[in-house]
């Protein structure tokens, strides 16, 4: 007994050093350039995730620690979103990065905690810079994501340097179309869902940013609305993160009504 509490101890104190070892390790790194790291995306039924994790070379986005920060972070956001009433058919919340470093993990940690320590191990800085959350009410509408490089077996967390999230209302579940917008969102990056009463296609179509009327990734022949006419879908709502892209505005912690 006096052996194995002397044993829990020791684990204790030494979680504990290695915690206060990863905030001296965070002081000294702050301010040193984080463009490269991980897009995270999970998806968990009426809720899905997605997340941006930074740190300064691709060896260290490589590494088995940085991807396990990159999925708990991304889990403690879908577990947030889950945690929330669902006030509207689709409903988004934004976290910037203070907001992000402050949401506590399941052991009851913030996430700051956690950067710091893999900070520590990694010998790197990393920055938590945003993530976003998506929520649907009605059970007609499907959650889908991916990211690019997709991986090789389906898994719950998936990594990369592009993620997309799409909301869909559709007759039946059907996992590849969501897939296949989702990988158009993240290779011709639209800007909106676009309305066919209001707006206008593009007269380039290599500039076109409404979704509808942009060529469809996967067949060009095939505009994403005809395509949406011949499999009877709607999206509803997307999102897309791309590791180290400008952003226009820092978003804040907000709940966004995107589809009444």
């Amino acid at each position: 007994m006096w052996i194995s509490f002397s044993l829990l101890q020791a684990e204790k104190w030494l979680r504990e050093q290695a915690q206060q070892y990863g905030w001296t390790q965070a002081a000294k790194l702050k301010g040193r350039n984080t463009s490269q790291g991980l897009i995270t995306v999970t998806v968990d039924g009426h809720h899905a995730a997605l997340a941006e994790i930074n740190c300064e070379t691709d060896f260290v986005a490589r590494n088995k620690k940085f991807h396990n920060l990159a999925e708990v972070v991304v889990s403690t956001v879908l577990s947030h979103a889950k945690s929330q009433e669902i006030q509207n058919e689709v409903q988004r919340t934004i976290f910037h990065a203070d907001n992000l470093k402050n949401l506590p993990a399941t052991d009851g940690k913030p996430l700051s905690d956690h950067s710091a320590l893999t900070i520590g191990n990694v010998g790197e800085n990393i920055s938590l810079r945003r993530a976003l959350a998506i929520s649907v009410r009605s059970p007609d509408l499907t959650l889908f994501g991916c990211t690019h490089p997709a991986p090789m077996n389906p898994i719950p967390v998936s990594f990369g340097k592009y993620g997309a999230l799409v909301a869909i209302k559709c007759e039946e579940n059907d996992n590849m179309l969501g897939t296949q917008l989702c990988q158009h969102i993240i290779g011709m990056d639209p800007q909106k869902i676009g309305n066919p009463r209001v707006d206008e296609p593009h007269n380039n179509a290599d500039e076109e940013q409404c979704m509808i009327y942009q060529e469809f990734l996967l067949d060009p022949s095939l505009s994403v609305q005809q395509l949406l006419a011949e499999t009877r879908a709607e999206i509803v709502d997307f999102a897309r993160f791309e590791i180290g892209e400008e952003l226009d505005e820092e978003p804040t912690l907000k709940s966004v009504l995107t589809c009444g």
